[in-house]
């Protein structure tokens, strides 16, 4: 998330095409660009409502056969003290479907904690906190530069068909945000 054109190139100088070849990207200039990288196939997603940031999505075909949604998710934030900004976020949440025929996984900067109703909107829409599940879902993934995590707004989100196999967070240096990884297994077919 918020990946730039500049990103994608230094991304691809490093390797990462060698270990992820396929990818779904959208860079909508600054830092409004997202994009979705796999070791697998990626073809396009479901359709979500377009908002400020990008929120690229994807279909990952599995050599199996298996097939997952991929979206990535990434809400304005709700700026502080400004009713306008929060209404705003509220809305870019609400454009978020709920679980298809096919398992779906939404992943991001939800901009959000477990005690914002709005993110518990979208939970109730059938999705699981990959943290949660796990017993993480406190565990900060966001603080200020050079503060450490203060806030637990990035999340993985699988529905209710799948079961989390572990969760984790880890620090990525050089930015605000720590990483959220989740194993997930997909439903039997």
């Amino acid at each position: 998330q918020e990946l730039t054109a500049d990103a994608v190139t230094r991304l691809k100088q490093a390797g990462l095409d060698d270990l992820m070849p396929f990818a779904q990207l959208d860079l909508r200039g600054g830092s409004r660009g997202s994009g979705i990288y796999a070791r697998f196939p990626l073809s396009e997603g479901p359709a979500v409502a377009e908002v400020h940031m990008a929120q690229p999505t994807a279909l990952l075909e599995l050599p199996s056969g298996d097939a997952v949604e991929l979206i990535c998710v990434h809400p304005s934030p709700p700026a502080p003290g400004r009713q306008e900004g929060a209404a705003r976020w509220r809305a870019e949440l609400a454009v978020l479907p709920p679980p298809g025929e096919l398992p779906r996984v939404l992943a991001g900067d939800f901009n959000a904690t477990l005690d914002h109703a709005a993110f518990r909107d979208v939970l109730r829409l059938g999705y699981a906190d990959a943290a949660l599940q796990v017993g993480n879902a406190l565990t900060p993934t966001w603080g200020p530069p050079g503060k450490g995590g203060v806030l637990t707004l990035d999340h993985v989100l699988v529905d209710r068909s799948c079961a989390v196999l572990a969760c984790s967070v880890h620090v990525v240096p050089g930015t605000d945000h720590q990483a959220v990884y989740a194993e997930i297994q997909l439903p039997e077919r």
